[in-house]
């Protein structure tokens, strides 16, 4: 009992003396401060739902009646669209999207995600029947020729999408004579075959005799056998002889993956050439905020000038450190950038990362996100019991996004938990699209958040990390995008748009929780309920953009190279990658390249993204000029969040992104004026950086 009595005064005592915020937490943010558990005795006595509350799902067979009956409504509309259709062609094609999207999206999202092997399996099944489905149609000459003469005779209904759909079709070369269609489809499984095998590649660790490991720094690896495992580049280690080594071992140049991404980029530049493009950048890059691939590289090379004496700046700063740590070694190196990154963060942090984590609680951080929703668009997050069956782990929560005056908006699972078999790797899944149906009703979206968190026991709730902070709320911009987005067809809903717009909204949030004035409604201790300290704060939010010129620079460099082996000359010259990249680097990056490595190989999202890397770029850009002119004075207004609502969210990719910016933003979106928008970003974060090291110092 003495234990537990001064924990009852103090909280008293707390709570008297705060003038300010809330003392107790939401029901919101108790619901996701207490991991959710199953309750098989209480759940028997309930009525059983399946996944997602469709009842076919009660058990993994299911999949067998969803995919059954998504082909057999996909042969009508096929029969409905080649017949002399009585509504428009887009209305049908969305409808064949809407069909197949709600069986494929459900099961890729199920096939990653649950844990039992027998559901995981009948869905890869579907995913499997699904995709042959689409490439039937996709080489469906009767439904290309049906959509094509529409939008000549202009009764296609709405002319974007239905161009939208066209270049789907077109991708596959179904326009082209038999021959060169063919070798299209050979070369679109090629390269689906040889990109996988390039990914798995990409990960795996590095295996090496104990022997090529200097014996000073053996101690820092995992060993097996007589041999050493390098599953990483140690980019926070300590000790700079083993962040070398790891770096040298774990980028060593591998044949195998060469061959892999060789095969895959000189398939890509012919498939693009046989569908009558320039390079395969510009197959990729169309119908994008940068329409084309010159306007990227034009992008990347101003935007490489205005950085090179920012980003000196930053490594002479690491240089000094490093001498400072290792009087013995003078100069800066591809390896030593994470290490010297993290130690000035913590040092103008001035205590550990994890003395903020009881300030981000998961609830807390919820209650926050509810915050911003409700402030900036009248929408509430409401946390929802489910039925049994409906989730496919215990410990998923399930949000209601409530409107103050439409009402439902639709439904958010958040599985934010880590399990074993569970990808480390943070996402938003779609798994329902929006629509308006015939009768004038909304399909309502389903979406899902996956994070990889630890904690939420008995012990108390899950603590996050800033890092995690920041993670959460670019998750739930997809998931907010996808809410907020009201598109008339759902393939156009939400996310479902150009690469570099889809980024857009997570990059803005991401601009709320680094604003000060937004995390002081919501970092509050989990025990205590006290906000954080203010010095704490101000060091916090300013810290994440510490040597962000040096940090732009590299991403400029990986899109430049992304650029390079998806350009006009892909196949030119027989040069190996690595050639490639060195060239690469000498013109993009501040530091040298690291003979006998290859990076590339470990660089999966070459294969991912293929040419549209640059999209994070863009959408930082567009990202700061919405927060600056918008939001960075008053960042709650509501003003500005139904203005960023009905100007850009609620269209998805119904409007093309050039015309959406420009009409929302009121400017020409030019590679200049993206290039400026990043660097006037750049300068900004410094200013304030070096005011908040001023004020720490004195």
């Amino acid at each position: 009992m003495k234990l537990l009595k001064p924990l009852t005064v103090l909280r008293h005592g707390r709570r008297r003396r705060v003038s300010r915020g809330v003392s107790t937490w939401s029901p919101l943010a108790t619901a996701f401060n207490t991991r959710p558990n199953s309750r098989p005795i209480f759940d028997t006595l309930r009525e059983r739902t399946g996944l997602f509350n469709k009842p076919e799902l009660t058990s993994f067979e299911g999949f067998h009646a969803l995919k059954d009956q998504a082909i057999a409504a996909t042969d009508k509309l096929i029969e409905e669209a080649t017949s002399g259709p009585e509504r428009p062609m887009v209305e049908i094609f969305d409808e064949l999207s809407d069909t197949l999207c709600k069986v494929a999206d459900l099961a890729e999202f199920v096939r990653i995600a649950h844990p039992q092997p027998h559901f995981a399996s009948a869905a890869e099944d579907a995913c499997i029947s699904v995709s042959g489905v689409v490439e039937k149609l996709n080489t469906h000459k009767g439904l290309y020729e049906a959509l094509r003469d529409s939008v000549r005779r202009g009764t296609s209904g709405d002319q974007h999408l239905a161009e939208l759909f066209l270049f789907d079709f077109e991708q596959s070369g179904i326009q082209l004579e038999d021959g060169p269609r063919k070798r299209v489809v050979a070369l679109n499984d090629l390269i689906l075959q040889t990109g996988q095998r390039f990914m798995a590649g990409a990960a795996k660790p590095r295996r090496v005799p104990r022997s090529a490991i200097p014996q000073n720094v053996r101690q820092f690896f995992s060993t097996e056998g007589d041999n050493v495992i390098v599953s990483g580049v140690y980019a926070e280690c300590g000790e700079a002889a083993a962040r070398e080594a790891a770096y040298r071992l774990y980028l060593a140049p591998d044949s195998h993956q060469e061959q892999l991404l060789s095969t895959t980029l000189h398939a890509r530049h012919e498939l693009a050439s046989i569908c009558g493009f320039q390079s395969y950048a510009d197959r990729a890059i169309k119908a994008s905020i940068m329409e084309n691939a010159a306007n990227v590289r034009k992008f990347l090379d101003i935007l490489s000038d205005n950085l090179h004496d920012r980003a000196k700046i930053d490594f002479d700063t690491m240089l000094r450190m490093k001498k400072k740590e290792t009087p013995y070694q003078d100069s800066l190196m591809c390896w030593d950038t994470p290490y010297f990154t993290h130690k000035a963060k913590t040092q103008l942090l001035n205590v550990a990362n994890s003395d903020f984590s009881p300030y981000f609680s998961l609830g807390g951080c919820m209650e926050g996100l509810n915050m911003l929703c409700q402030e900036l668009y009248g929408i509430t997050l409401k946390s929802e019991e489910m039925l049994p069956g409906e989730s496919w782990s215990p410990d998923v929560y399930k949000l209601a996004v409530v409107h103050e005056s439409e009402g439902l908006l639709g439904h958010i699972y958040c599985d934010l938990y880590e399990r074993p078999g569970k990808p480390h790797q943070d996402c938003h899944f779609t798994i329902q699209g929006g629509k308006l149906l015939p009768d004038g009703t909304y399909q309502n979206p389903i979406v899902v958040i996956m994070l990889s968190l630890s904690g939420g026991h008995r012990s108390g709730p899950a603590l996050l990390p800033a890092g995690a902070v920041d993670n959460l709320f670019h998750e739930a911009g997809h998931a907010l995008h996808s809410m907020l987005g009201r598109a008339r067809h759902q393939h156009v809903a939400g996310t479902r748009c150009a690469t570099d717009l889809a980024e857009l909204p997570s990059v803005l949030l991401e601009h709320f929780a680094s604003s000060p004035q937004v995390v002081r409604r919501f970092a509050r201790h989990f025990q205590t309920r006290e906000p954080m300290p203010e010095d704490m704060l101000q060091r916090l939010c300013a810290s994440k953009h510490l040597f962000g010129a040096s940090e732009m620079q590299l991403q400029v460099f990986y899109s430049a190279l992304d650029q390079k082996y998806h350009g006009v000359d892909a196949a030119a010259g027989g040069r190996t990658t690595t050639e490639v990249l060195k060239q690469v680097q000498r013109q993009y990056y501040g530091l040298p390249y690291v003979e006998n490595t290859a990076w590339q190989h470990r660089f999966s999202h070459l294969v991912g993204y293929g040419a549209k890397y640059y999209s994070y770029l863009i959408s930082r850009a567009v990202a700061w000029s919405v927060w600056s002119g918008r939001f960075a004075k008053e960042p709650l207004s509501r003003a500005a969040g139904d203005d960023f609502r009905y100007g850009v969210l609620r269209h998805g990719g119904a409007k093309p992104p050039q015309k959406l910016l420009r009409d929302y933003l009121g400017m020409e979106i030019t590679p200049n004026a993206l290039a400026a928008a990043l660097t006037e970003e750049l300068d900004y974060h410094k200013e304030n950086l070096d005011r908040v090291f001023r004020v720490s110092e004195k």
